[in-house]
């Protein structure tokens, strides 16, 4: 069932990615067709990436924890470096603090109740 979760996380996340692609080109007058047809095959991209993705793990077993801790290096150091201080820029500091705060606390759900 953890599966389950994080299949809904990256959904979750996708959306709001399919969106900041979609959005604009509906502002610049495409047609609700045009934008969420481009919105929709910005994904293709994840899906080859995936079955990619799972070919390596399944042929590097024994590398997969150090890149596993690679990646988590890497997220940890974009947004202490990037995110967060972007975040408090403006006059929104509640807003973003409340965003990441929500964000935790939706994944924390999904990893508990769906074990």
């Amino acid at each position: 069932m953890s599966a389950l979760g994080l299949a809904l996380g990256i959904g979750i996340q996708n959306i709001r990615e399919g969106s900041a692609l979609s959005l604009p080109l509906r502002v610049e007058g495409r047609s609700r067709k045009s934008a969420f047809y481009y919105g929709a095959i910005s994904a293709i991209v994840e899906s080859i990436a995936a079955v990619l993705g799972a070919y390596a793990v399944m042929s590097m077993t024994q590398l997969l924890p150090y890149a596993l801790l690679f990646a988590a290096g890497a997220m940890i150091y974009v947004a202490v470096e990037e995110l967060v201080p972007g975040a408090q820029e403006h006059k929104n500091t509640d807003i973003a603090t409340g965003g990441v705060m929500a964000g935790f606390l939706i994944m924390m759900l999904l990893d508990t109740t769906l074990v």
